[in-house]
């Protein structure tokens, strides 16, 4: 039976660009937050997002070609985990800042603005 294999880009081929447009959602966030926190290896089901199956894969997809998560089949199952060694040598700092600052205003009550 052949193996599936998803694309990843290399750790070098990794972009600013791409790397903080797939981070600036807050979906997208909430799923990077979950593998940091976690264990790695997580599958697709394990997410409670609040969207549809089909953008949900979308979600992912957009972290797989960013560099932000790996993404392999265990049998008919994706399991994901955070690229965060890669992440963290290409661009120190980042991704840990950015997970700060979605869990600092996620702590934070929300103000009205006058």
């Amino acid at each position: 039976m052949p193996v599936r294999i998803l694309a990843h880009p290399d750790r070098g081929e990794l972009q600013l660009d791409a790397v903080l447009s797939a981070l600036s959602d807050p979906v997208r966030r909430r799923i990077a937050s979950q593998l940091a926190d976690g264990l790695d290896d997580q599958a697709c089901i394990a997410f409670q997002l609040p969207v549809s199956k089909s953008t949900s894969t979308h979600h992912f997809r957009i972290l797989r070609e960013a560099g932000v998560i790996e993404q392999h089949y265990r049998g008919t199952a994706i399991l994901n985990s955070l690229r965060a060694t890669d992440l963290k040598a290409r661009f120190p700092g980042l991704l840990q800042a950015i997970l700060q600052a979605a869990r600092n205003d996620a702590a934070s009550p929300t103000t009205e603005r006058p």
